[in-house]
């Protein structure tokens, strides 16, 4: 059997041990030297191909986990980690230079945790509910909706989290949706799920006098607040500009506070964006005379 043949059916990840009792220690070898196979650790080895992170899990004989292997299950992330998380057995030993470059994570994985070197979609998404904060938690599992994965299957995952980390899994698979737009959208979200008397949705379609004049990324129907995650990658150019001008002016004139957000805002201030929520929760409720803490009614799509 062909080396390559062998590593695939393993995900591109393997051990000599693994490898040298099909193919004989010196095709091992011979694999190696012609760059066939590259080693990544000691009797540890992996396709060229193989992602920088997922061997650099490899070599230190853990697995990837939590943000690193959200993304490799396809699931976009509110920030992506600066290094590579890699969950080890409690009792394994690794020396801090060779650890230096990874974030690492004690914990004796099932078997069935893992799955080509990375933890699989059920352990890494309960890893992320429990361990990230709530805002990147709830982008996890918007992500995991989005593509393709089912609200009961997010709730069976957060009914097995237990101890530390177990309320904010299932409060996060209460709130989380498949019709968040990205990540961001899910994190600003996140921060106006915290503020009292604000119930938003997202991506509700708007209408003035019968004509539709937008999707918001997120909306408060009865309050009339409108938020939007503004990213420069969507909305740096000039016909952007002109576009969400327009968009805005639009909601305006028809009686909507537009609140608009960059990610620096939301993933790196918090605190100020719920501020600003508050306030702006605070005035709207005044100006309806009611209180914020009393419970949204029910609610349409159409404003004229």
């Amino acid at each position: 059997m062909e080396v390559e043949e062998l590593l695939r059916r393993s995900g591109g990840l393997a051990t000599r041990a693994e490898l040298e009792a099909p193919l004989g220690r010196t095709a091992l070898d011979r694999a190696v030297e012609v760059g066939r196979l590259v080693r990544v650790g000691r009797g540890r080895f992996a396709l060229p191909g193989v992602a920088a992170d997922r061997r650099r899990a490899h070599a230190l004989n853990g697995v990837l986990s939590h943000e690193s292997a959200a993304l490799h299950h396809g699931w976009p992330v509110l920030l992506a980690p600066e290094q590579p998380h890699v969950t080890l057995p409690v009792r394994r030993r690794v020396s801090q230079e060779r650890s230096r470059d990874v974030t690492l994570h004690r914990v004796d994985l099932h078997p069935d945790d893992v799955r080509d070197g990375l933890t699989s979609p059920d352990r890494t998404m309960l890893d992320c509910l429990r361990a990230c904060s709530f805002p990147a938690a709830l982008a996890f599992a918007d992500s995991a909706l989005r593509q393709g994965r089912t609200p009961g299957w997010l709730a069976r995952v957060a009914g097995e989290a237990r101890g530390h980390g177990a309320r904010q899994a299932r409060r996060v698979a209460a709130a989380a949706t498949d019709l968040a737009a990205n990540p961001f959208e899910s994190g600003l979200r996140a921060v106006a799920l915290d503020v009292r008397g604000l119930t938003v949705r997202p991506q509700a379609p708007l209408y003035s006098g019968g004509r539709f004049i937008g999707r918001p990324d997120l909306v408060d129907l009865e309050l009339g607040i409108v938020l939007e995650s503004d990213s420069f990658k969507w909305h740096g150019g000039r016909s952007a500009l002109v576009r969400d001008a327009r968009r805005y002016n639009d909601f305006t004139a028809a009686g909507w506070l537009v609140l608009r957000f960059t990610w620096e805002d939301v993933v790196l201030e918090p605190e100020r964006v719920r501020t600003v929520l508050e306030l702006a929760t605070k005035r709207r409720c005044q100006s309806l005379e009611r209180p914020t803490q009393v419970a949204p009614r029910a609610i349409g799509t159409a404003v004229s």
